[in-house]
């Protein structure tokens, strides 16, 4: 086995983030599980000497700096940040409301901003850490009633780019992950939220794609407790990727989103290289 790490572990509670922590003590390591329900925690991973159950709304600072204090007080350090607390604010821009996009933003970009805040310091004292953020295929690629959502995860995508530039010479990663559709419990109503407002222009679509949704719950194809694992062996490492794309309906997503760019390039390529000052 690699050398025994501590990893923190938001949204531990529930879906993906319970595979995540279940990985990372099959694989020998401490683990600080977090949640803002700790007996749900508990419950949902069993009782394990190597295992810290600390209470965290990641859109709360206080609540941030606590939970890392008390996995440094009990391991000693923080190796390994997964940003994995997440939910989804469904339906068109207009019908979703100012509090929900706030909202949407809080627990997606915010939170892990929070977090991360917190964590830092410590890496930084050790000279090493990783800091993997869960984001998704709408990180890359927007889509129709996805708009608050795919909003915080192309800002998850900025910031973990701009952070890598930062932290590295602190001997620190960072990993984007991009899943596509895995059987998580993002689109059970504790964590899918609907718009709202109700727009008559939007009311056919809206009504055909709010029962896709609904019943697409449990018909993802994708193995959460697979990711979990693929996450511990790119965690392990010498050198991680800053980016992995997770399934195979990802990468079909992904590369269809580097092909339109690149027409995109080539469609305008004249004009946009004749913009130089000076240029006649």
């Amino acid at each position: 086995m690699k050398s025994k790490k501590v990893w923190l572990i938001t949204g531990a509670g529930r879906g993906m983030g319970v595979d995540i922590a279940k990985a990372a003590l099959a694989a020998g390591h401490q683990v600080v599980a977090t949640g803002r329900n700790t007996d749900k925690v508990a419950n949902a991973l069993g009782e394990f000497e190597n295992l810290l159950v600390v209470k965290l709304d990641i859109t709360s600072s206080a609540d941030a700096a606590a939970a890392v204090k008390a996995g440094v007080e009990r391991f000693g350090a923080i190796n390994v940040l997964v940003n994995n607390a997440a939910s989804f604010y469904a339906g068109y821009f207009e019908e979703l409301t100012p509090e929900q996009i706030e909202q949407q933003l809080a627990t997606s970009l915010l939170g892990p901003m929070n977090v991360t805040r917190a964590v830092l310091p410590v890496m930084r004292r050790q000279r090493s850490g990783q800091i993997i953020s869960i984001s998704s295929s709408a990180g890359l690629s927007g889509f129709e009633f996805g708009s608050a959502y795919a909003a915080s995860k192309f800002g998850l995508e900025g910031w973990m780019q701009s952070l890598q530039a930062e932290v590295e010479p602190f001997g620190i990663d960072t990993i984007v992950v991009n899943p596509g559709f895995f059987r998580t419990e993002l689109l059970t109503e504790e964590s899918t939220h609907y718009a709202e407002q109700s727009i008559e222009d939007y009311a056919e679509r809206r009504a055909q794609l709010m029962q896709f949704w609904k019943g697409y719950n449990g018909q993802q194809s994708g193995d959460p407790a697979k990711l979990a694992q693929a996450l511990i062996t790119i965690s392990e490492q010498e050198k991680p990727p800053h980016r992995f794309v997770a399934g195979a309906d990802a990468i079909g997503g992904v590369e269809q989103v580097v092909a339109v760019l690149q027409q995109q390039i080539n469609a305008h390529r004249e004009l946009s290289t004749s913009l130089a000052y000076g240029d006649s």
